[in-house]
């Protein structure tokens, strides 16, 4: 009796040893793969009609088994799926960017990123876009209204005032215009019939708060103004962000004056040659702070703050903006709905940061060098279309509707006022559009202060 009982009792041990067993080879083999979650980027469209660019980003762990991805798109389906046409891409890390070929001009497409792995096919969001009509602007009338090819430090009327590399270049709420002058160390004032004075700085490297007459800079790389007047400068040299007042005193608005990286308020902050600067409509000031990599926001407490980058040097778009890497952010405006547009000549592209601290690629990319040389300063005019100082020497605009249009240049470097294409830039670093959307461009080498009338 008892040696029946025992052998009943192992073998049910047995049983439910061989049951655990099948339960863990069960568990394993029933991996459920996630099917891709994607964000579908801004599409950007050619003059010609017949060329847009887009992709996607993986707003998580990507399973490395997909089997291919991209963006499918239609001009009659509404949700375009992987059974339209598509374009096939390589992931670059957690994003990719796409070339669609083939379309017809004045044609309004949708079009979504799409990845597909075991578990499926996912998509992201749905973006309609309209290409253009097929027609190439004759472009902008390129013209000087100040400086000349000498370098020096002379105030004066158009060519008779004279400038040293010219960086940062801004409107201000005044209609005078801006110019970080940055190897004078000086921010001049131009009249819109090109009357050039000196509002602070010297000529002389320095760091020094006070009157405006006495203040001193270190090569200030570009401005932005307030509704209240007051002017903001990123000075490079000396790690930190300048304000200037209407009543004409120039304090630190942030950072200590080291190089280094620290959040905190006023001169506790730290930055690292900070190059880009933009303000929106709250007042908050947000910084290309170049050699750290980093987006930073000042509020107007002075208050400074991470908002996108990890201080990496490279590109990496990413759904969290502190998870996204830049390499060298240089150029940075804002618009209506409180995006963050990011130039980086380095990357060759704009990047575009959401409030919500999405990290995606607007235009251009590594993989597309031939959309966007080297872009080094952007900005918005009154209806929101997008101007960028690329400094192959053009001067492009990205039209609110997403057309890319070149206003000025041919990709060579040199000296010629003219219109479009035959006006010619030599390494243009600053861009500002004034209220009768006139774009006028600091134009590095050439020592001179540009303007260009749109057609």
């Amino acid at each position: 009796m008892k040696k029946s009982f025992t052998k009943t009792i192992l073998f049910a041990a047995f049983l439910f040893a061989v049951a655990l067993a099948g339960t863990s080879c069960s568990k394993k083999d029933a991996t459920v793969v996630t099917v891709p979650d994607l964000t579908t980027m801004d599409v950007v469209t050619a003059e010609s009609g017949t060329i847009a660019y887009a992709g996607g980003l993986f707003n998580g762990t990507t399973d490395i088994s997909l089997s291919s991805y991209g963006v499918c798109y239609s001009s009659t389906n509404q949700t375009p799926t992987t059974g339209d046409p598509k374009t096939k891409d390589t992931v670059l890390q957690y994003a990719y960017t796409t070339k669609i070929t083939g379309l017809t001009p004045k044609t309004t497409y949708y079009a979504r990123a799409y990845a597909v792995n075991s578990g499926g096919t996912g998509y992201g969001k749905v973006v309609q876009f309209t290409t253009g009509d097929g027609t190439t602007s004759t472009g902008g009338t390129v013209s000087t209204l100040a400086g000349s090819a000498s370098a020096d430090f002379v105030d004066g009327l158009g060519g008779a005032a004279l400038f040293d590399s010219p960086q940062g270049i801004t409107t201000g709420v005044d209609g005078n215009i801006y110019v970080a002058d940055s190897f004078n160390s000086a921010i001049r004032k131009i009249t819109t019939a090109g009357d050039v004075t000196t509002l602070s700085g010297n000529g002389e490297i320095g760091y020094v708060d006070g009157p405006i007459a006495t203040a001193q800079f270190y090569a200030p790389q570009s401005l932005v103004t307030d509704a209240s007047g007051n002017i903001y400068v990123a000075d490079y040299g000396n790690n930190n962000i300048r304000k200037i007042t209407p009543a004409g005193v120039v304090s630190t608005f942030a950072g200590s004056g080291d190089a280094g990286y620290t959040d905190g308020t006023g001169t506790k902050a730290t930055f690292n040659s900070p190059r880009g600067l933009a303000i929106d409509g709250s007042g908050n000031i947000f910084v290309a702070d170049m050699g750290n990599n980093l987006i930073r926001k000042i509020t107007p407490a002075g208050v400074v703050t991470t908002f996108a980058g990890s201080r990496g040097a490279s590109y990496l778009d990413n759904a969290t903006a502190t998870s996204a890497t830049f390499n060298k952010p240089n150029g940075i405006a804002i618009d209506a709905s409180n995006n963050i547009y990011v130039a980086e000549a380095l990357n060759h592209t704009i990047r575009k940061i959401t409030p919500a601290g999405v990290v995606t690629t607007f235009t251009g990319g590594n993989k597309q060098i031939a959309l966007l040389g080297g872009p080094s300063a952007i900005a918005f005019d009154k209806n929101w279309n997008l101007f960028i100082a690329d400094q192959n020497g053009r001067i492009l605009e990205i039209t609110k509707d997403k057309v890319l249009k070149v206003i000025a240049g041919n990709g060579t470097t040199g000296f010629a006022d003219g219109v479009g294409a035959a006006g010619i830039f030599n390494s243009p670093q600053g861009i500002t559009v004034d209220a009768s959307n006139n774009v006028y461009v600091a134009d590095y080498y050439n020592n001179r202060i540009r303007k260009i009338v749109l057609p």
